[in-house]
C-alpha cells in the first residue's frame, strides 16, 4: 500500500486528487504548524542532526500526520517502511521488520491509523522497537493513551499536531490556488471573500477536506455557464453536501464534548449546553446517553436546591425511551434548560464523598444498640433495639438521639447550602443538629 505517492523522486501523477499533488515536500512548505515543525523546533533539529526517536503524531485529519512521516524519512542514511493498520496485521508488522534488518539504513516503519492495531499486534511490534530494529512512528487521530499501549507509549514521544486556524486554512487554499505545477494555477480560477469564508469554515480546520472542497467547487464551476467568473459561494455549498462532524462514540472527542455539556450546566449556561446538545446528537450520539447524563446531574450538581430536577430528569429518561429520535431531542432540550437554570448545589454529593471517607477511615463499626434489628427474644435480652424512640410518636415527630457510631458521634457529613429550596433544609436541619446536641450534654 503507497501511503506516499508524491515523493519527490516519483513523477507526479496529474490524474491524483489534489490533496495529495499538494502534499508539501519540504519542512517549510508546511502550514498551520509552526511550533512543532517551524525553523529551530526540536523535531527539526532532530532531523538535520539524524536522531530521531520512536514518535506518535497525534492529530485530527487533515493536520499534516502523513505528510510529517515522509518528512522524518528524509532525513540522511533514513529509509522507510510505510504500513496502514487498516490492512495490515501481525504477519505484515513481521514481514517489515524482516526488511528492516536486513537493510543497512535506519528504518523508519511507518504505521498509519496505529489506534486500529490491537493489543496483540501491538506486542509483537514492542521488542523490535525496544531492540532499534525499527523506528516506530504512528500517526492516530485517538488519544494514545487511549489506544497505545503503555509499554510502546513510553517508548515514544508523542507530538501533537493542531486543527488548522481559519488562517491556515485560507493559505493552504490560496496555495492551490496559485500552484501552476501540482494545484490550480493554470485554471485562472478566483475566489471571493464570502466564497473564501465558506470553503474554510466547511473545512473545519482540515487542510485535506478543504483542498477535496476547492477541487469539487472548482470541477462545478468549469462546468458552469460563467466558468471564468469568481467562484460563486452557492457553488461551494453545492460541492460540500452535508457536513459531517467531528465525533466518535468512545474517544476522546465523545468525552470533550460530554464534559463540555456538563460544565456549561454547571456554569448555569443554557446556550452553550444546548449547543453541545445540539452537537452531539447531530453526530448521531445515543439519546439515552445524553438522558443518563442529565440524571446524573440532577442530583449530582442540582440536588436538594431544586428537588424538582430529579423528578424532571427521570421523566425525561422515561420520554426518551418510549419517543426515540427525533422527537426526544425536544424532551431533551427541556431538560438542559432547565437544569442549567436550576439552582445549584452538590451538598448531598459532597456529604457522600465525606461519609465514604469516615468509612474507608473507620471500617465496620458497631451500630449503636438502640438502632439495631431486634427480631428474636434472645437478639432483645442481649439489649438490641433498648431504648429506641418511635419518632412519629414523639413531640413534633423528632427525637434527640445520636445515631452514629459512637466513634464518630457528632460528626456533620451534610452540609446544606443556603440557596433554593436547600435554604429551608439547612434551617430545619441546624435546629435538629442544636437538640442533638444539647440533649448529648
Amino acid at each position: 500500500m503507497d501511503l506516499f505517492p508524491n515523493r519527490p523522486k516519483r513523477r507526479l501523477d496529474p490524474h491524483a486528487p489534489l490533496a495529495d499533488r499538494m502534499r508539501p515536500r519540504h519542512f517549510d512548505d508546511i502550514i498551520g504548524q509552526d511550533a512543532l515543525v517551524g525553523e529551530g523546533s526540536a523535531l527539526r533539529a532532530m532531523v538535520e542532526a539524524g536522531e530521531i526517536p520512536s514518535i506518535i503524531l497525534w492529530g485530527p485529519p487533515g493536520s499534516g500526520k502523513t505528510t510529517l512521516a515522509w518528512l522524518l524519512s528524509t532525513a540522511r542514511d533514513t529509509r522507510m517502511e510505510a504500513l496502514s493498520a487498516v490492512v495490515a496485521g501481525v504477519k505484515e508488522i513481521r514481514e517489515a521488520v524482516d526488511t528492516a534488518r536486513r537493510a543497512n539504513l535506519r528504518t523508519l516503519l511507518f504505521i498509519d491509523e496505529i489506534h486500529r492495531l490491537n493489543r496483540a499486534q501491538q506486542d509483537v511490534l514492542l521488542p523490535h522497537v525496544e531492540a532499534g530494529t525499527v523506528t516506530l512512528v504512528g500517526a492516530t487521530t485517538e488519544n494514545p493513551s487511549f489506544t497505545v499501549n503503555a509499554p510502546l507509549l513510553s517508548r515514544s514521544r508523542v507530538l501533537t499536531l493542531q486543527p488548522l486556524d481559519e488562517a491556515a486554512v485560507a493559505r493552504v487554499i490560496e496555495s492551490a490556488l496559485a500552484d501552476t505545477e501540482r494545484g490550480l494555477g493554470k485554471q485562472n480560477l478566483t475566489l471571493g471573500e464570502e466564497s473564501r469564508r465558506a470553503m474554510v469554515e466547511f473545512a473545519g480546520g482540515d487542510a485535506r477536506k478543504a483542498l477535496g472542497l476547492l477541487e469539487a467547487a472548482a470541477a462545478i464551476h468549469q462546468r458552469g455557464e460563467n466558468p471564468g467568473a469568481p467562484l460563486a459561494p452557492e457553488t461551494v455549498r453545492e460541492a460540500a453536501g452535508t457536513r459531517l462532524l467531528l465525533y466518535d462514540r468512545d474517544r476522546e472527542e465523545h468525552y470533550n464534548l460530554v464534559s463540555a455539556l456538563i460544565k456549561s450546566l454547571r456554569a448555569s449556561d443554557p446556550d452553550a449546553a444546548l449547543y453541545y446538545l445540539a452537537r452531539m446528537l447531530a453526530s448521531g450520539e445515543d439519546p439515552l446517553f445524553l438522558a443518563r447524563r442529565l440524571l446524573i446531574f440532577a442530583s449530582e450538581d442540582v440536588g436538594n436546591a431544586d428537588p424538582w430536577a430529579l423528578t424532571l430528569a427521570t421523566s425525561t429518561h422515561q420520554a426518551v425511551e418510549r419517543l426515540g429520535m427525533p422527537e426526544c431531542r425536544i424532551t431533551l432540550a427541556q431538560a438542559t434548560s432547565y437544569l442549567a437554570c436550576a439552582v445549584k448545589s452538590n451538598a448531598a454529593y459532597a456529604a457522600l464523598g465525606r461519609a465514604q471517607q469516615a468509612v474507608e477511615e473507620t471500617g465496620s463499626l458497631p451500630v449503636p444498640m438502640h438502632l439495631r434489628n431486634a427480631p428474636t427474644k434472645l437478639l432483645k435480652g442481649l439489649g438490641y433495639g433498648a431504648g429506641y424512640e418511635y419518632p412519629h410518636e414523639a413531640k413534633d415527630q423528632f427525637v434527640a438521639t445520636d445515631n452514629l457510631p459512637e466513634a464518630l458521634a457528632g460528626q456533620e457529613f451534610y452540609a446544606p447550602q443556603e440557596k433554593g429550596a436547600e435554604a429551608a433544609l439547612a434551617t430545619r436541619l441546624a435546629e435538629w443538629r442544636r437538640r442533638r446536641k444539647n440533649t448529648e450534654r
